[in-house]
């Protein structure tokens, strides 16, 4: 069994809160959910939309088609129309829209200011959801507002509507959780030890930024979170905290980490351990803001000047993102370097199911260094007393110590788990970051076919050559137009992925598997 639900409608119209609402309830009943954000860069209007998939067995992406249209407005329906299967219901409270083939009209003109509500008190009937656990929800979110009565009204009088529609939920058992790629990092910072958090607001990675501060607020612990004015002082002020001794943590969008590169290379030679998360989007320039990309895994790669070890991750779900964002503080503060953790849009934004107990720990992630604790440094070549030199022997050996701790860095994480392959088959997928979900819903539809799932991209893991040198085809799947993935084995492996075998996709939307399973197939 695998149900797709999809609510439209405009921005302030209440289309994340029914999603949200409805998605936390089934993962509480033992589903696999995913939850798709896709919304315009409007405060108020636009069109709008979330998707939940829900099934009986581990999913991580959405579908195309659809089994339940929630039509808000008449833009939503005039849009997804084609995508309802045959046997998929419309439910609207849209005057423009009453009497429509295959659909519900529901009366709302009461309830106008909770009219989003009435919808989760409906959805919750027709799927069978438990009453209790729904008001319980509402409660939860809700129970402080003006409206909170109002909303419990709603709730129930559509909850009581007698509508037979014959869907039946199998019972599911089993602890599971609802988690988005920006809570995993939260709740991963903060189980490393995390102490202070530089950011400034630009969207996904702003999401991350509000947890945290919200954190701060509401559990009044030793956390600091601070926004400033732009990301050229968040990384300076960052690696001023480093400097002094705190754990710490910047996260920005694209267009924020070009500003942080002469930043990234500060970090280079002053050896001061930092962490950062890169929440990719469209680009180049502001792009198309509130949409997703993976176009910028050469600047996570090569941003800054001169030669200094990084590591840049590569996580796929919000399982990994919590285990990545947990051992990049390790490796940062061990070897005095800056671990990118490199998600996007898609991935901070989506939520996934998760068993965080599951996830596989296997470095001491609070350990405290010997000497943590102030540092001297400087930003400019230096001797052993940390004094500037411009001597040629000293600057030689400062570059080739420099150097040989990338070995030493190497070697570490090679004990981590860099990559996993999936299915059995000659013909190799590969791919990075949140590419993962939609590749392994497809590949139960694609015979022959195994595919290869990069979580670190710097250090490149070279032992994935053998898996390049047994397939018969290799295919490489990207959210770009360029192939930066391909071009990276190309220059770690050297080996070429043929230019019609790069499945690449870049107009801001992310892959489904249906797509996937289509184009490889037309391969």
């Amino acid at each position: 069994m695998r149900l797709n639900i999809l609510i439209g409608g405009k921005a302030g119209q209440g289309i994340n809160q029914i999603s949200q609402i409805l998605a936390a309830v089934l993962v509480k009943k033992g589903f696999f959910v995913f939850h798709y954000r896709d919304y315009q860069s409007l405060i108020r209007g636009g069109h709008n939309f979330d998707v939940i998939c829900f099934s009986d067995q581990e999913i991580a992406s959405y579908d195309e088609e659809i089994d339940f249209l929630i039509a808000l407005d008449e833009t939503t329906y005039q849009q997804h129309k084609s995508q309802l299967k045959k046997k998929g219901l419309i439910i609207t409270a849209t005057d423009k829209l009453k009497g429509l083939k295959k659909s519900v009209f529901l009366d709302t003109t009461k309830f106008k200011r909770v009219e989003n509500i009435a919808f989760v008190g409906f959805l919750s009937k027709v799927l069978g959801l438990d009453k209790k656990e729904i008001q319980l929800e509402l409660k939860e979110r809700f129970g402080q507002k003006s409206l909170y009565a109002l909303d419990q009204e709603a709730f129930d009088y559509f909850y009581s509507l007698d509508y037979n529609l014959q869907v039946k939920l199998p019972q599911i058992s089993g602890k599971k959780m609802l988690l988005s790629g920006s809570e995993a990092i939260m709740r991963g910072a903060i189980d490393a030890g995390l102490e202070m958090y530089f950011g400034y607001p630009m969207t996904p990675s702003t999401t991350v930024l509000t947890l945290l501060a919200q954190e701060q607020k509401m559990k009044n612990n030793k956390l600091i979170v601070i926004s400033l004015e732009n990301e050229i002082a968040v990384i300076n002020a960052a690696l001023g905290a480093s400097f002094s001794g705190r754990r710490v943590m910047t996260g920005t969008s694209s267009g924020g980490f070009d500003l942080m590169s002469e930043g990234i290379s500060l970090q280079g030679i002053t050896e001061l351990p930092l962490v950062i998360h890169l929440a990719q989007r469209t680009g180049p320039g502001t792009g198309v803001p509130t949409y997703t990309a993976q176009s910028d895994l050469n600047i996570a790669l090569y941003a800054g000047h001169g030669d200094f070890s990084r590591v840049v991750f590569s996580p796929g779900d919000s399982a990994e993102v919590y285990q990545q964002t947990r051992e990049a503080f390790y490796l940062a503060e061990k070897f005095g370097i800056v671990v990118i953790i490199l998600t996007d849009k898609h991935l901070a934004e989506s939520a996934y199911t998760t068993q965080l107990d599951k996830v596989n720990l296997k470095i001491p992630l609070r350990k405290e260094f010997a000497g943590r604790g102030i540092f001297k440094r400087s930003g400019y070549e230096h001797d052993q007393f940390w004094n500037t030199t411009e001597d040629a022997v000293q600057i030689k050996q400062n570059v080739d110590k420099r150097n040989k701790k990338r070995d030493e860095l190497v070697r570490e994480v090679k004990k981590l788990t860099t990559y996993q392959v999936y299915g059995k088959g000659k013909k190799l997928i590969v791919s990075f970051g949140s590419t993962k979900g939609a590749i392994l819903d497809a590949l139960k539809d694609l015979k022959g076919f195994s595919y290869l799932h990069l979580k670190c991209l710097e250090p490149f893991p070279i032992e994935v050559s053998n898996y390049f040198k047994k397939a018969d085809t290799v295919y490489c799947l990207e959210n770009n137009s360029s192939g930066q993935l391909a071009r990276l084995i190309t220059t770690n492996l050297v080996y070429q992925i043929k230019n019609k075998n790069l499945i690449l996709k870049y107009d801001g939307r992310p892959f489904t598997p249906a797509e996937i399973v289509k184009r490889l197939k037309n391969v």
